[in-house]
């Protein structure tokens, strides 16, 4: 999947946290070379950081565009209409691929502002692709070419997976996996919570927690299992486990994340349409 990325300039319009997750993804992977990646912030410190791991670096967008193949914007919802303008007398629909991963802000939203035919893709990612991680949906507009379809796979697949849905499952990819990561760092926080309460020293509560969601995430991944195959594997008969699950089942556990799923669902919903 590397080589469709090979000759390509990537511009990466706004080199915040979730812009500069993507650089490092992208160079740690070896999907790009530092050559390939020009990053454009307002933020001198952001350019600084980008600049040390070799990109090149500028605070002018439209420069930035009219150097490149691929334009990632990678910047706050509210001020993409402002971006969006700028970008307009640089961008070539025969030339470009637009990548959004604005949150909230629909492909329809970007096509108004841009050039007619511009082949335009809106990912949802999460932020644990700081770690080589995450995970990002991707919804292409009707003038996204096969080609481009994998290039822009490529990208986001070299800081975890990436998958491809229709557009109208954004709200609930934002729901699941985009909010996703702060439902986890509640619950691994909680569990640690409980190993302090029964004597555990804070660190190595944490460490425990942290690395068997982890561990148990890889599990369902690796092994497609049902989680509810792997729980079983771990209950034992009148056992500690079962002792812990009769409490969080009481405690409507799975209603109350399902239910915050679509609390979070339902808001990304308002975000889209508003």
């Amino acid at each position: 999947m590397k080589e469709v990325l090979k000759d390509r300039i990537l511009a990466i319009i706004g080199s915040g946290a979730m812009g500069s997750a993507l650089i490092r993804g992208l160079l740690n992977s070896g999907a790009m070379s530092p050559n390939q990646i020009i990053a454009t912030d307002i933020d001198p410190k952001r350019l600084e950081e980008a600049q040390k791991l070799g990109c090149q670096v500028t605070s002018d967008n439209r420069l930035a565009a009219r150097q490149s193949h691929i334009l990632l914007l990678a910047v706050k919802p509210q001020v993409m209409d402002e971006v969006l303008t700028e970008l307009v007398p640089a961008v070539n629909p025969t030339q470009h691929l637009v990548i959004s991963i604005a949150a909230g802000i629909p492909i329809a939203k970007i096509e108004k502002h841009l050039p007619e035919g511009t082949p335009i893709v809106r990912v949802m990612p999460n932020t644990p692709a700081q770690v080589l991680a995450g995970a990002s949906a991707l919804a292409p507009n009707r003038f996204v070419t096969r080609e481009q379809r994998e290039i822009a796979k490529a990208i986001f697949a070299a800081s975890g997976i990436a998958l491809e849905v229709e557009e109208r499952y954004l709200d609930a990819v934002t729901a699941v996996s985009g909010s996703g990561p702060a439902y986890v760092c509640l619950f691994i926080e909680a569990l640690a919570d409980g190993g302090v309460r029964a004597g555990l020293p804070r660190t190595i509560a944490l460490t425990l927690a942290a690395q068997t969601v982890l561990g148990t995430a890889r599990m369902v991944l690796e092994t497609g299992a049902h989680p509810g195959v792997l729980k079983d594997q771990v209950t034992s008969p009148a056992g500690t486990t079962i002792a812990a699950l009769s409490v969080l089942e009481s405690r409507a556990f799975r209603g109350a994340v399902i239910d915050a799923v679509f609390a979070a669902f339902q808001r990304a919903r308002e975000l889209s349409q508003g």
